[in-house]
C-alpha cells in the first residue's frame, strides 16, 4: 500500500484540549481514505503552558500529566487523551509520527548570573558588547513534576545562547561557557551562524545535555509507542546531534524509526542534499524547494511553465529522502514563512505529490477539514483567514490508496499541460492524471494495452464523458482549463 501522512494540526489548531480527542474520533475515517501515518504537534508542556503550540518547549516529561505553567492538560490535552489517540490509531494501523523540539526551551523557573556577550542579530559571528554578567532565565527545575520521570535540572551550562536580559535590552546574547567560545557548526553560513534560533538556545556539545536527551527519547518511546519522529528546525541545530541521537533511539528502541527533518531552504537544494549527506542518510527531509514551486506556479498562473514545477526539488533529485508537501504550519497565511498555495492551484499540487511515484506526499490539516482562524497581518491589523477543504482532496488520496501503481509514463511536453499514467498492478488498476493551468486539453496518453477496450471515468468529475483505451493502449484524456482531472476504470472497486 502507498504510503500517505497527515500533519494533523496547524498553527491555529484549536485549543481547549480537544485535538488529541479529536483524532482518536477521526482514526476510522482516516484509515478507510488511505492514511498510513500522522504526524502529531509537539506533546510536552510549553512555555505558554495551555495557549502554547509546543513550540517553545518548557518540559519535555510533561504530556499534560503535572499542574505546570497554569494548566495540566497541554494546548491539546491530557496525557491520557494522547496515549488514547495513540492508541486508537495503532489500531487502524496508523502510525504516529511525534513532532521533536530539541533546539531550544523556553520558560525558565529561576534567574541565574553568567557572562555573555551580546552578538549582532543579522551577524552573529560578530560581537557587538563587551563581556558583561547578564540574567536570564536558565535555571528549569521542573518544580510542579517534582522530578518524576527524570531528576535533571538544566542551568546556563546547558545553554549557548539567550534572548533576554534581566533589565538590559533585548537581543542575542552569546554564553561564554567551557563549552567553546563560538556558537555550534552549522552546515550553512546564513546569519554568520544560525544556530541561535529563539529562547534558551540549548548547548549540545555539553554531554550531560546529549545524555538526557538521549534518555528523554527512550523514555518518551516507551511511554508512546511511536513510530516516527519530524525533527525541528535543524537549520539550528549542529548535524551531528541527530545522527547520534536517531542511531541511539532505533537501537535503545529496537525499531526502525522513521524520521522526517524541517530544514526550511526553499531554492537551495543543495543545502538539503548536504545535510542528507553530512547525516549519512539517516533521515529524510520536507521538500521546501518543491512547496515553494507549488506556491509560485499557484501565483503565476498560466505564465508559470508547468514543465519547471519539479526543477530545484528534492523529490526530484532524491526522492527516497524527500517528503512533499502543499503547504504546512509555517507556510499558511499569517505566519513568518507565509508561501500560501492559492486555492485554485492546490488540487494539481496534489495531484502531483499523490499520484506519482517519487517522494512521500504529507497532507495537511486544513486541506482536508477545513480550518479559520484570526491573527495580526504584518501591520498589526486582525486578518480573518478561511482555509476552505481542498476540490476533490478526498478522492485524490483515496487513488493514491487503490490506483497509484506500477509503471509511470509521464507526459511533459506542453508549458501549460502535465499527463502521466500508471500502469497498475496485480492487485491494482492503474491511473491517467491531467492538469492545466491554462486551457482545456485532451492528452493523447499510454496507459497499456492490459485496459484495450476499457472505459475511464475522471474521478474528480471535471468531466462526464468517458474514455476508451485504443487496442494499443492509449486513450484521449480531457482537462478543464485550470484544472486536473483523475481518470480511473469504470466499475473499479474505489
Amino acid at each position: 500500500m502507498n504510503e500517505t501522512m497527515i500533519q494533523f494540526f496547524h498553527w491555529y489548531s484549536e485549543g481547549d484540549a480537544k485535538l488529541w480527542k479529536e483524532a482518536a474520533k477521526a482514526s476510522s475515517y482516516l484509515a478507510k481514505l488511505g492514511i498510513t501515518s500522522l504526524w502529531f504537534p509537539p506533546a510536552y508542556k510549553g512555555a505558554n503552558g495551555g495557549y502554547s503550540t509546543g513550540y517553545d518547549s518548557y518540559d519535555l516529561y510533561d504530556l499534560g500529566e503535572f499542574d505546570q505553567k497554569g494548566t495540566v492538560p497541554t494546548k491539546y490535552g491530557t496525557k491520557e487523551d494522547y496515549i488514547s489517540a495513540i492508541k486508537a490509531l495503532k489500531k487502524q494501523n496508523i502510525k504516529i509520527i511525534v513532532d521533536i523540539v530539541l533546539g531550544h526551551k523556553g520558560g525558565g523557573d529561576e534567574l541565574e548570573s553568567f557572562k555573555a556577550i551580546k552578538v549582532d542579530e543579522n551577524n552573529r559571528e560578530k560581537i557587538i558588547s563587551d563581556e558583561i554578567e547578564i540574567q536570564s532565565y536558565t535555571k528549569f527545575t521542573f518544580p510542579g513534576r517534582n522530578k518524576k520521570y527524570s531528576d535533571f535540572e538544566w542551568n546556563f551550562t546547558c545553554f549557548s545562547g539567550v534572548d533576554y536580559g534581566e533589565g538590559i535590552p533585548s537581543g542575542i546574547y552569546k554564553i561564554k561557557s567551557e563549552y567553546g567560545d563560538n556558537w555550534e557548526e552549522m552546515i550553512d553560513n546564513e546569519k554568520g551562524n544560525y544556530d541561535y534560533l529563539m529562547h534558551n538556545d540549548i548547548e549540545h556539545r555539553n554531554p550531560y545535555v546529549r545524555q538526557e536527551l538521549n534518555d528523554w527519547a527512550k523514555w518518551y518511546f516507551d511511554q508512546t509507542d511511536f513510530d516516527g519522529v519530524r525533527l525541528d528546525a535543524l537549520k539550528h541545530i549542529s548535524f551531528d546531534f541527530y545522527k547520534e541521537w536517531l542511531t541511539l533511539l532505533r537501537s535503545n528502541s529496537e525499531k526502525n524509526v522513521f524520521a522526517v527533518g524541517e530544514y526550511w531552504a526553499p531554492g537551495y537544494l543543495e543545502l538539503l542534499q548536504k545535510y542528507i549527506e553530512v547525516t549519512e542518510g539517516c533521515m529524510s527531509l520536507f521538500d521546501s524547494s518543491l512547496q515553494n514551486n507549488f506556491h509560485n506556479a499557484s501565483h503565476e498562473g498560466s505564465n508559470y511553465d508547468l514543465r519547471r514545477i519539479f526543477d530545484g526539488s528534492l523529490t526530484q533529485a532524491d526522492p527516497l529522502h524527500a517528503v512533499s508537501l502543499v503547504d504546512n504550519h509555517d507556510t499558511q497565511p499569517l505566519q513568518d514563512l507565509e508561501a500560501p498555495v492559492e486555492k485554485w492551484f492546490k488540487p494539481l499540487a496534489y495531484a502531483l505529490i499523490l499520484l506519482r511515484q517519487d517522494g512521500y506526499p504529507c497532507i495537511f490539516y486544513p486541506d482536508l477539514f477545513g480550518a479559520h482562524y484570526v491573527d495580526k497581518d504584518k501591520d498589526g491589523n486582525d486578518q480573518e483567514i478561511f482555509l476552505d477543504k481542498v476540490d476533490g482532496i478526498e478522492e485524490l488520496i483515496a487513488t493514491r490508496k487503490n490506483h497509484a501503481y506500477g509503471i509511470q509514463r509521464d507526459y511533459f511536453e506542453d508549458a501549460n499541460c502535465l499527463g502521466w499514467t500508471r500502469e497498475g498492478n496485480e492487485d491494482h488498476s492503474g491511473c491517467a492524471v491531467v492538469l492545466s493551468n491554462k486551457d482545456d486539453y485532451n492528452k493523447p496518453m499510454e496507459i497499456g494495452t492490459r485496459y484495450a477496450g476499457k472505459k475511464f471515468y475522471d474521478i474528480l468529475k471535471r468531466s462526464n464523458e468517458k474514455v476508451i483505451i485504443d487496442q494499443n493502449g492509449w486513450g484521449n484524456f480531457p482537462v478543464p482549463a485550470g484544472n486536473v482531472s483523475v481518470w480511473i476504470e469504470v466499475n473499479t472497486k474505489e
